[in-house]
């Protein structure tokens, strides 16, 4: 995973090492209902981590004798939320979930994130295994010494496609990236009523699957301190995801997201669908697709093959009164056992061993699609670069910029040149002011 954001590699590597190795300080003397009786308010994002969560919540409440007080929104209302709250520095949200790739630096510069790694040593349940837990997510999750989340699960995107379809039309998936475009057309050709392959358009969402296209095609994002989305790889790269969406996508693209594009494959309206590999649930809901869905990365193009690979994190917020007990739902949540629980419900896991257990491997081979999802996350863990947009305080911004100009492309308004062009004045006016 990627290092852009850390703390130099020695010192971020001791940082980890030591965070992990805390969780066995003061468990002997753990109980779960010190905090009986307390309310904690949880701002949810309203995805597939989360919903899978919450099935659960009664069993919190039950085994700790808390209340927990969910608002779920939708992520772009989500943070909204959270920004409101946090610039007031107001009480009234104690856990919230976080994305280390978009916000963390920046929410870790405004001192939004109670520090867990001091609750890891005193606070810790003796089964909690904090060994157990990704390293390198830890890591991603690590600002200096500070420890802001602990990772939920594993996701980046994946190409979901229709091998029935493929196999109807005489086709197969491409050995390359620049290959896709050519079978996206003989799909629309020999299935005329059903969309060639879908991802996503809204202009914030879409550096999540666009960052694949960048990289495979040879793109990055910076170079000594410069924007490069403007390179000969970078425009390459606007321009075909923005062609394979225009000619191939449909209607409305621009406002696609996983919720309409999940809607879409599910419903058998599209063949491709380059998606979040959280959205598994979402897309064989029903049943219909279980048969005939195959899972993979994205083919590799000029620059090999160079997955995006993310995580959720579950946070305490600096500002909550009851830290302790919020950070008591926080390892509740990220525990061996509630991991094994979300796993079956498609939420890849960040600790190995729920991904080794019996009960994981049994549900993984009950369906075809289900294993070769898991390989290709397995893939994603092993090979994944976690910068989606620009490795800066001001992540979202450049994440909009980038949005900007692949919409520039989809409305027809601009060239590539062009697009990227003015893009880059803008980008590099923010990486500038850090």
């Amino acid at each position: 995973m990627s290092q852009a954001l850390r703390c130099p590699s020695l010192h971020a590597l001791a940082a980890v090492v030591a965070i992990l190795g805390a969780g066995a300080i003061g468990a002997q003397d753990f109980n779960w209902k010190k905090h009986q009786g307390k309310t904690l308010t949880f701002l949810a994002n309203n995805n597939p981590v989360a919903n899978a969560l919450l099935k659960y919540q009664g069993e919190f409440e039950q085994q700790t004798g808390m209340t927990l007080k969910v608002d779920a929104y939708q992520e772009q209302q989500m943070r909204q939320r959270l920004v409101t709250v946090m610039n007031a520095r107001s009480d009234e949200v104690d856990v919230f979930m976080s994305l280390p790739s978009r916000e963390g630096l920046q929410f870790a510069k405004a001192g939004w994130y109670a520090d867990l790694a001091e609750l890891l040593k005193s606070a810790s349940a003796k089964d909690y295994d904090a060994t157990g837990l990704s390293a390198g997510m830890i890591r991603d999750a690590t600002y200096g010494k500070q420890l802001t989340g602990i990772p939920m699960n594993v996701e980046g995107p994946v190409l979901y496609y229709r091998k029935d379809l493929l196999r109807k039309c005489g086709l197969a998936l491409p050995e390359s990236l620049t290959g896709l475009e050519a079978v996206a057309a003989k799909l629309k050709r020999c299935e005329p009523g059903i969309t060639p392959f879908v991802s996503r358009g809204l202009k914030p969402a879409l550096p999540f699957t666009h960052s694949v296209f960048l990289r495979n095609m040879g793109g990055q994002y910076m170079k000594d301190g410069r924007s490069q989305l403007c390179s000969q790889a970078g425009q390459a790269s606007l321009a075909l995801y923005a062609r394979l969406l225009r000619d191939y996508g449909p209607p409305g693209v621009v406002n696609y997201n996983f919720y309409q594009i999940s809607s879409l494959y599910k419903e058998g309206k599209a063949a491709m669908a380059f998606e979040s590999s959280n959205e598994l649930r979402n897309m064989m809901d029903g049943g219909a697709r279980l048969k005939d869905t195959a899972v993979a990365v994205l083919p590799a193009g000029p620059g090999g093959s160079r997955p995006t690979v993310i995580g959720w994190i579950m946070s305490v917020s600096a500002h909550s009164k009851h830290k302790e007990a919020a950070w008591y739902f926080v390892q509740w949540a990220t525990s061996p056992a509630i991991q094994a629980k979300l796993a079956l419900d498609g939420i890849a896991p960040p600790r190995a061993a729920v991904a080794q257990a019996p009960g994981y491997k049994a549900w993984m081979d009950e369906q075809p699609v289900r294993s070769e999802w898991v390989a290709a996350v397995n893939e994603l863990a092993r090979t994944g670069i976690s910068e989606v947009g620009y490795p800066i305080a001001a992540n979202p911004a450049s994440r909009e910029l980038i949005g900007q100009a692949v919409t520039e492309l989809l409305l027809g308004q601009k060239l590539p040149a062009q697009a990227c062009a003015d893009a880059d004045r803008q980008l590099d006016a923010l990486i500038a002011k850090e």
